[in-house]
């Protein structure tokens, strides 16, 4: 059985946490869309300075941009997972407060 004092040191930890994961999310979605503006504009760059077909121009343009599409693909995963990891956190913070409604009701009883 947990303590009210346990409770409450888990409930500042877990907001503490989501506090983080935040400010983090919100880095991560920059460095996001930063990543994603890059692989346009090398794409889009390179296709118009290639000569050729168009086809021949894509498929060049893709293949220059592919380490900036791979880093752009690596940031919405990170994104992703901070995400979780603050949903994680709020289904903890919910059965934190279940568990503290539980001993509330076995005091009183």
């Amino acid at each position: 059985m947990e303590t009210p004092h346990q409770i409450v040191t888990e409930l500042a930890s877990i907001r503490s946490q989501s506090e983080k994961g935040i400010e983090l999310l919100a880095a991560a979605e920059r460095k996001m869309i930063h990543l994603e503006l890059e692989e346009q504009r090398i794409e889009l760059t390179t296709f118009i300075g290639t000569q050729g077909t168009v086809a021949d121009k894509s498929a060049i343009s893709k293949l220059a941009a592919l380490e900036a599409r791979e880093a752009a693909a690596l940031a919405r995963a990170e994104v992703s997972r901070i995400k979780t990891k603050i949903g994680h956190l709020k289904d903890s913070q919910m059965a934190v407060m279940s568990a503290a409604k539980m001993i509330e009701l076995q005091w009183k009883g």
